[in-house]
């Protein structure tokens, strides 16, 4: 029978049942990612995407209230430039459907055409061939074949094929693909979404796996426990989430009613969402009595999933990371990798630097978080990552009150030197922020590691393991030593005669004596350019070089 219409507690289901496609094929998708260096995953960075919006998003049988919240999360949690695409997807998706109780087929058409032109629009200049190709192509292709009696199971098997037939021809539609002979990271993971909400639909529910259990658990943000001991104050109590099955089994009392429920569980907490799907039912409540709710719980049936966390950690958490700041003309947060960086950027005056791990992209939520503790007339923001840029961007979007900048600043040497160029002493912040983009503009990024896999574009390969060398994230250089890679680099950068510096960031487990090696090769090779270390540690490049 065609399943002509959709509540909210339906598309939860069924979005988790894509989250769980994905994370089962999570390592699949990221080893599509073509580019030599990992810099970080698209699988992963959807996968969390995804995640963020699902834990943030609350019950509601009202499609559009539960898509708010969805959407909400997302756009917070985006991490990489995948993770963004996929947030404003979405919040096309939820624009259109903001008002819908039910979804029917007519609906979901429209809100599958407004999420891909949403996530268009978000994008500077679209890439046929990416994400954005099979959500338009998925639905434009099937759209007049959408009726009243069109079942939703129907609509999105239609759209699932559509798309991966787009997805077939990504390579034609972008030439680094087919040099490396694979389809787009991010439409596969798109697709696998979709084709998991498909399957939830037709009865199959799908498990993640252990190891993408495992993944997901490791990617999530930790609090400081310190910050709770038997000194501590205990007054916001805990936030409480779980999913119960009712039972049939005699042993449980069998007069569970939903309103009855609700009402006891007012005189056991409060922010209380409960909402109940056939013989399950989901709890979401903040309480100090938490085992008083688990007795109640436990006699109508069990816990399918549980989840108790101690607000008053998050609490504290949250007072230590939001310490107000004294007022400036002008901040700057900067996102790293290590504690040398760290220190480094610190030192040089940044006033927030928020970690970016070695493969974790940073998310929009972090950013935010970041522009919450500073006051300051304007705030710039040097991502250092060009997976990062987007959602440094959304983030801005998403506040109030705030004048943020983003510069775009691909790398640590693009962070550098605009920080070196900015003109402190001004209290033109206009003046000063137009310095450190001038700074952007004049660096020479050079970046040398092994690669990490195969990789072809236009005349340039190179094999897993061998030394690259980089030049603004565009491969230029492959050779069996690591130095020669740099050298040759330099050497083809254009105006490398009229360029008289050069700053280098030594990566983590590189040895401190290599530096004397590097100096010497390039004073040798190129006598006038004047070579500076700084502090380095990161974990993705051996070397990374500005020159100025």
């Amino acid at each position: 029978m065609a399943i002509r219409r959709i509540n909210g507690i339906h598309l939860e289901q069924m979005l988790r049942n894509g989250l769980a496609n994905l994370q089962r094929n999570e390592e699949e998708i990221n080893r599509l990612n073509v580019f030599p260096v990992a810099d970080g995953d698209t699988g992963t960075n959807m996968r969390m995407t995804l995640q963020y919006g699902l834990q943030c998003a609350r019950p509601s049988a009202e499609a559009g209230q539960f898509l708010r919240s969805l959407s909400d999360g997302m756009l917070l949690g985006a991490r990489g430039n995948s993770g963004v695409i996929l947030s404003q997807f979405f919040k096309g998706f939820y624009t259109e459907l903001s008002r819908c109780s039910l979804i029917g087929p007519g609906e979901l058409r429209n809100g599958l055409i407004r999420g891909y032109r949403t996530a268009y629009q978000a994008v500077i200049q679209p890439v046929e061939g990416t994400i954005l190709s099979v959500a338009r192509e998925g639905i434009e292709h099937i759209r007049t074949q959408i009726g009243r009696s069109t079942g939703i199971d129907t609509l999105l098997s239609m759209y699932v094929a559509e798309m991966r037939k787009t997805l077939a021809l990504t390579p034609e539609m972008l030439y680094v693909l087919k040099e490396a002979g694979v389809v787009d990271s991010g439409a596969a993971g798109f697709i696998l979404i979709f084709d998991g909400m498909l399957r939830y639909l037709h009865g199959e529910t799908i498990d993640p796996g252990a190891d993408a259990a495992a993944a997901a658990d490791a990617g999530q943000p930790t609090l400081n426990l310190d910050l709770f001991d038997e000194n501590s104050r205990f007054i916001d109590g805990y936030c409480m989430e779980f999913i119960l099955q009712l039972m049939l089994d005699p042993a449980y009392d069998q007069s569970f009613r939903l309103t009855p429920f609700i009402e006891t569980l007012k005189h056991l907490g409060e922010s209380i969402v409960c909402v109940q799907d056939g013989k399950r039912v989901k709890v979401h409540i903040h309480t100090k009595t938490p085992a008083r709710i688990i007795t109640l719980a436990q006699k109508y049936g069990e816990f399918l999933t549980f989840k108790l966390d101690n607000m008053q950690v998050q609490h504290n958490e949250h007072d230590r990371l939001t310490q107000p700041k004294p007022h400036k003309a002008l901040s700057v947060v900067a996102v790293v990798n290590g504690e040398e960086m760290r220190q480094l950027f610190t030192e040089l005056g940044c006033d927030v630097v928020i970690d970016g791990g070695a493969t974790m992209n940073t998310s929009s939520q972090e950013f935010v978080s970041a522009f919450e503790q500073i006051d300051a007339d304007a705030i710039v923001v040097l991502p250092n990552n060009k997976n990062v840029i987007l959602a440094a961007e959304q983030a801005a979007g998403l506040v109030t009150g705030k004048n943020v900048t983003v510069l775009p600043s691909a790398s640590y040497a693009d962070g550098y030197f605009a920080i070196a160029m900015d003109m402190r002493d001004s209290e033109d912040t206009a003046l000063r922020i137009a310095q450190m983009r001038r700074g952007i503009d004049g660096v020479v990024t050079l970046c040398q590691t092994t690669a990490s896999r195969n990789f072809a574009y236009h005349e340039i390969s190179c094999k897993k393991g061998e030394e690259i060398a980089l030049n603004n994230g565009q491969l230029v250089c492959v050779s069996d030593d690591w130095k020669n890679a740099i050298l040759e680099a330099l050497g083809l950068v254009e105006d490398i005669a009229d360029r008289e510096t050069c700053v280098i960031f030594r990566g983590k487990g590189i040895p401190e004596s290599a530096e004397d090696e590097l100096a010497e090769a390039i004073s040798a090779a190129f006598p006038l350019l004047e070579v500076q270390f700084v502090g380095g540690g990161q974990e993705i490049y051996h070397w990374v070089l500005g020159v100025m």
